[in-house]
C-alpha cells in the first residue's frame, strides 16, 4: 500500500466554466484552504488520478496547475504550511448571521 503525502495544489484558471469544473473535481480529492488552492493528502495512486482528471478539464495551452509536494504524513508535511491571519479551519466554524 502506497503511503499518503500532502499536496498544496493551486490553480489559474482562465475560463469561469473550467475553474468550476477544476474546483468542482479539486473537492473530490482535498480540502479548500484559500481561494484556488487546496491541502490533498494522496497516495501516488490518487496523485496519478487527479492529475488525469484535471488534465481532461483543462486548456493546457491557457491555464495552470501547479501541485507542491510536501512530503509523507508521517514527516513533517502539516507543519510546513504556515498561515497568517484568519486559519482555513476558524473560517469554517464563523456563522454568518443575514
Amino acid at each position: 500500500m502506497s503511503k499518503q503525502k500532502c499536496y498544496v495544489v493551486s490553480y489559474d484558471i482562465m475560463d469561469p466554466k473550467r475553474l468550476h469544473q477544476v474546483h468542482k473535481t479539486m473537492k473530490g480529492f482535498g480540502d479548500p484552504i484559500h481561494y484556488s488552492v487546496f491541502r490533498c493528502l494522496l497516495s501516488d495512486k490518487g496523485k496519478a488520478e487527479l492529475v488525469a482528471a484535471l488534465a481532461e478539464i483543462i486548456k493546457h495551452d491557457e491555464d495552470r496547475i501547479m501541485l507542491v509536494d510536501l512530503g509523507p504524513l508521517d514527516g513533517r508535511a502539516e507543519d510546513r504550511i504556515e498561515f497568517m491571519g484568519v486559519h482555513p479551519s476558524e473560517m469554517e466554524n464563523r456563522a454568518v448571521v443575514v
